[in-house]
């Protein structure tokens, strides 16, 4: 398991929130505050690591092992970690003009999800344990964020939706290559053409009134 990088990802997260919880200032060094950041610029990075509590690191590691695994072993590690990475960091750019402060590796993990929709639309997912196909429940995941934008969650919904919007692009420009298998054509036998002029003789000319 360890030679794939979600699974590196999450253990690399775990580590950094113990160390969050041994040493306290050290989530203040990785957070990214909007008002720091030309100051702080590595902070767009080290955000993505840093979580704010043992809630948002279970749910956004139980994401990233669950759809992480499924797209890299479907893309590969390389392109597994540009869309990542690309999600996360236009997620932390998508939090400045509206939120004082930020943590968290939701942007990225919304990204692998966005892929995810592009290349396997019709995988069943559960949301609120409501199975779904995955193109679904993006389109939910969404809307909720859309909501959340004008309505205080205490969550940064721009992140989400601009990581997703990143995954959704790089599945639009891998699905060519790595999208959902269509189902083959059945190889019908061909029949003679020979034949076919004899049946034709037999059943339709010679039956016309």
């Amino acid at each position: 398991m360890l030679q794939y990088w979600s699974v590196r990802i999450l253990l690399v997260c775990a580590v950094v929130f113990i160390l969050q919880s041994v040493f306290e200032p050290l989530t203040d060094e990785l957070a990214l505050v909007s008002g720091d950041a030309l100051s702080r610029p590595w902070t767009l990075v080290t955000s993505m690591f840093a979580h704010s509590g043992f809630n948002h690191l279970f749910y956004n590691m139980f994401a990233l092992f669950l759809f992480g695994l499924i797209l890299e072993r479907i893309i590969g590690g390389r392109n597994f970690l540009l869309i990542y990475f690309s999600a996360g960091l236009l997620g932390s750019l998508a939090t400045l003009p509206l939120y004082t402060a930020s943590l968290g590796a939701s942007g990225a993990i919304f990204g692998v999800t966005g892929a995810l929709a592009v290349l396997r639309p019709r995988m069943v997912v559960y949301v609120s344990y409501v199975p779904m196909p995955m193109i679904l429940a993006a389109f939910v995941w969404a809307a909720i964020d859309l909501v959340g934008l004008f309505v205080p969650s205490g969550i940064a919904n721009a992140a989400h939706l601009a990581g997703l919007a990143v995954g959704v692009a790089a599945g639009l420009y891998l699905r060519e290559k790595y999208g959902e298998p269509t189902l083959p054509r059945r190889n019908l036998p061909k029949v003679p053409e020979e034949k076919m002029r004899t049946w034709e003789n037999r059943w339709l000319i010679g039956r016309r009134a």
